[in-house]
């Protein structure tokens, strides 16, 4: 498979199409895919994918797996039982694996499975897969198992990542979910949000923020077939019925709003009293979930930083948190183009991290290839991963020393030395 650093952005998935999506509100790295693309968001647990992260069978798969063993063994035990009474052990059994919690979770994906998160684990991930990100990984380790292991937050973990393209936003995104949910973005409880796959048009911004026609969240899980055909949000299927509905299932659901610099100004405050400090909403808990935003949005400012402490000599693990969290947020704040724009989330301080990415710079991609070459089995030569690296773009013209494209077209380049 493709490296840590080269799957992340909001590029289409590396690994040609194989792996189908579960939903089409979640598509990996925000690209679309199979059949999922007729399936709108309100059905989307009816329409999703049938097999795991892993490539095993999912949810709906081992359910039928389970009940046509039971099928399977009903002649060998007609001979020796009379239909009826067959009939309704049958029947008992059934109904005993969908109503036993346990039983059925060893079937099925569930949302009380993993109670905690491994603060080892995911700094091991963070370690190993990601490059040149110094603040981004101290501020996700911290803020994220800091959150999980409260027993009660008071509001939903908001975090805002911010960065130039292929510098690792959309895999520290990825990480965060596998640490918590096994299936990681393909998990039913982890909804990845396109602004331009699911919010396309601007006409349609007052459709999308409006309040749900259908109160109860089981409408949601029903999934009406005649919806399936939408690739955006329906009448009834708006953005903040789809998130209430998800944190009815499970409290601690996952929301990821990828390409928030595209996104139209305003509409995310649609979604504002849930990242706010209520105790429940209309009987329903935010408290538990996880909103993550990506955003081009403030990477110049975190680029000029960067800039000038390399001119000066010093090292890029100088640069503290504090020196760019203030101007990103009002950066983002004042940007017409970002879907914060006067957006009362940053007025109401409602985000409680906004992480910057940086620029890598030339050792950081080596890094990468190195990785690359590593996950397709191939031994490091380190002659082809300066060859790749020199082979990349860099910024600003005279100085060259940043990736213009971070590590996002890597694996593509390694593709040239390595064609069978």
């Amino acid at each position: 498979g493709p490296s840590a650093q080269s799957r992340h952005g909001p590029a289409p998935h590396k690994d040609g199409g194989r792996r189908r999506r579960r939903r089409s509100a979640r598509y990996k790295d925000g690209g679309p895919g199979g059949r999922d693309r007729k399936c709108s968001l309100a059905v989307a647990p009816v329409c999703g994918r049938r097999e795991n992260a892993r490539g095993g069978a999912g949810p709906g798969m081992k359910l039928s797996r389970a009940a046509l063993g039971l099928v399977l063994l009903a002649p060998l035990a007609v001979r020796a039982v009379e239909p009826i009474s067959l009939g309704l052990a049958l029947a008992g059994v059934l109904t005993g694996y969908i109503s036993y919690p346990r039983l059925y979770c060893l079937f099925a994906e569930c949302c009380s499975q993993k109670q905690s998160l491994s603060r080892d684990a995911l700094q091991k991930d963070l370690d190993s897969k990601l490059f040149g990100q110094h603040l981004a990984k101290k501020v996700i380790l911290n803020a994220v198992s800091g959150f999980i292991s409260n027993p009660k937050p008071k509001k939903p973990l908001t975090l805002s990542l911010h960065g130039w393209t292929g510098t690792g936003k959309n895999f520290v995104s990825k990480i965060i979910a596998e640490n918590i949910y096994e299936g990681g973005l393909n998990s039913d409880y982890v909804h990845l949000f396109v602004a331009t796959l699911h919010f396309p048009h601007v006409s349609n911004i007052t459709l999308y923020k409006a309040r749900a026609k259908f109160r109860d969240p089981s409408w949601m899980m029903l999934g009406l077939g005649f919806l399936c055909w939408g690739t955006g949000f329906g009448n009834s299927d708006q953005l903040q019925s789809w998130i209430r509905g998800n944190v009815s299932a499970c409290a601690r659901s996952i929301f990821i709003f990828d390409e928030m610099d595209k996104m139209h100004a305003g509409l995310i405050d649609a979604i504002k009293p849930y990242l706010d400090y209520y105790d429940n909403l209309d009987g329903v808990s935010y408290q538990k979930a996880i909103f993550v935003f990506l955003s081009n949005a403030g990477a110049e400012r975190i680029t000029d930083v960067a800039l000038d402490f390399w001119r000066s000599g010093k090292q890029r693990e100088e640069i503290k948190l504090r020196d760019m969290e203030h101007a990103l947020s009002v950066s983002a704040f004042n940007n017409k183009n970002s879907g914060f724009w006067h957006s009362s989330l940053i007025d109401r301080n409602l985000i409680d991290y906004f992480v910057p990415f940086l620029p890598l710079e030339y050792k950081h991609l080596k890094m990468c290839i190195r990785v690359e070459m590593q996950s397709r089995g191939y031994e490091v030569d380190e002659d082809i991963v300066s060859r790749v690296a020199e082979e990349m773009t860099f910024f600003p013209k005279e100085e060259r020393v940043f990736s213009d494209k971070g590590c996002k077209t890597v694996f593509t380049k390694l593709d040239y030395y390595y064609d069978d």
